[in-house]
């Protein structure tokens, strides 16, 4: 039996010096989908991630929610999900990254050796670079990366590898992922294609991705 078969509603978390609009496309499928979407915004900037997290958890005592992250949503997520209560942890479902850097971003590292780019990171800069490299006992994790190598990280860092434009296909596969599903789209992109949004609901229904497996 799917213990998060109950679960209707999805907090969303935008990335670094993204606005809440950037979630809208995602949140229409969703509740097109019979899901509750729920977006929490955040200063990516200006807060400290440790701050962040700590509203996204008090968001969390209502209703259990899966969670929905774009890039630095993701890490945020994963963090909330590490740092919750056993009462806490209980009221979170499925947790979906979409071009996360869980294994830390070279892109963030890369700006972090510049002067005058570093405060571009702002209080979120060392989650950026270090990642998320646990995934705490029970949790269901999913990721879609995309494969569309064309974005402004690529004027920051090098990449010999598949990107998409901003993160590495490595830097979305750690071990523990539940599973992990790959499309041609922009890092950007994901936030806006059909299949990504696809690919959600199903995750979220089911806990794995349409032609997984």
């Amino acid at each position: 039996m799917d213990k998060f078969a109950h679960i209707r509603k999805v907090i969303l978390l935008h990335g670094i010096w993204m606005p809440e609009a950037t979630l809208w496309p995602l949140a229409r499928h969703l509740a097109a989908a019979g899901f509750v979407p729920e977006i929490f915004c955040y200063s990516s900037i200006f807060s400290q991630s440790d701050a962040t997290v700590k509203r996204l958890l008090a968001r969390l005592k209502g209703q259990p929610a899966h969670l929905l992250g774009h890039s630095l949503g993701g890490l945020i997520a994963l963090r909330a999900l590490s740092a919750a209560t056993p009462q806490q942890a209980g009221r979170i479902g499925r947790v979906l990254c979409l071009g996360t850097p869980l294994t830390g971003s070279r892109v963030a590292k890369s700006l972090a050796r510049r002067r005058l780019s570093r405060h571009l990171l702002g209080g979120n800069a060392r989650l950026l670079q270090d990642g998320c490299c646990d995934c705490p006992k029970g949790a269901e994790v999913g990721m879609i990366a995309g494969s569309l190598g064309l974005g402004i990280g690529r004027l920051l860092a090098r990449f010999d590898e598949v990107n998409d434009g901003t993160v590495a296909l490595s830097e979305t596969r750690p071990s523990w992922l539940a599973c992990h599903c790959l499309l041609a789209v922009g890092h950007n992109g994901l936030l806006w294609s059909d299949k990504a949004a696809q690919q959600a609901v199903h995750f979220f229904r089911h806990g794995s991705f349409m032609g997984a497996g």
